[in-house]
């Protein structure tokens, strides 16, 4: 089977409280090296930490307060997800962003954190992983600022869902583009031609796990094995083989995070 990382999950989600052993089994049947489980509040940005103690053959934290979440955070919260950086496993962080699409928290406090995790990624040169959700021009627009300022900006545009236009102005930043299931769905014509415009030595892949499963299994809960179907996806996209996704994606993801 080929190697594959899977960039983006959320292994401390409730749907696998009960057979996470499992699913971490049936992921590395089909080839998976890592997974990467995702902060979004102080909480699972500990409980990323401490699944990266518990798996450290197959699981990577990255921590951080994700733009749906910053109104509720406490006034140490920032200080103590930082901190939480220097734990052992922890390879990025995030993820953070803008996001216009749900009312949860207002929008100058998201410009702000997401200033904070771009300024603290820089300080610790680790990767930022960025949620956009119907806010490209404003994401690109704040990336611009510390583009313009500070140079190329390591990280990702995680489960990406902008244009090729979008694609193109991250990619002159110095970031990755990482596609999960959204791209197997039908009616992704446009976000199959945003990966076109992506070079392989760009690209990532991610499930997003246990949300967006895809098209293959799509009403099923997600999960990282299943970012096969991306990578077979991608393949097709790209006119390449499944194996060539998998080798390039996964050396791609080693190399920006450090594995």
């Amino acid at each position: 089977m080929p190697k594959l990382i899977d960039t983006h999950a959320h292994l401390d989600d409730n749907r696998f409280a009960n057979d996470l052993d499992d699913v971490l089994k049936r992921a590395s049947e089909i080839g998976l090296e890592y997974i990467f489980t995702i902060g979004i509040d102080l909480t699972t940005s500990r409980n990323a930490v401490e699944l990266a103690k518990r798996y450290p053959q197959q699981v990577r934290a990255v921590v951080g307060i994700q733009p749906n979440h910053v109104s509720e955070a406490g006034e140490n919260d920032w200080e103590i997800v930082k901190q939480l950086a220097s734990e052992p496993g922890v390879v990025g962080i995030g993820e953070t962003g803008l996001d216009r699409y749900w009312d949860r928290a207002p929008f100058d406090m998201q410009e702000d954190y997401f200033r904070r995790h771009l300024e603290f990624c820089r300080s610790r040169q680790l990767p930022v992983i960025i949620h956009c959700r119907e806010a490209e021009a404003d994401v690109v627009r704040m990336l611009r600022e510390q583009f313009d300022q500070h140079g190329p900006i390591a990280g990702l545009m995680h489960s990406f869902a902008g244009d090729a236009p979008t694609a193109t102005s991250c990619l002159e930043m110095g970031l990755h583009i990482s596609f999960s299931g959204m791209i197997t769905f039908p009616k992704s014509d446009a976000l199959r031609e945003a990966a076109q415009v992506v070079p392989m030595d760009r690209l990532l892949v991610e499930t997003d796990a246990p949300y967006l499963a895809p098209q293959a299994v799509r009403g099923k809960r997600n999960e990282p094995g299943y970012v096969l179907h991306t990578a077979t996806k991608l393949a097709e996209v790209k006119g390449v083989t499944v194996d060539e996704i998998a080798e390039q994606t996964t050396r791609n993801a080693r190399t920006l995070f450090g594995l």
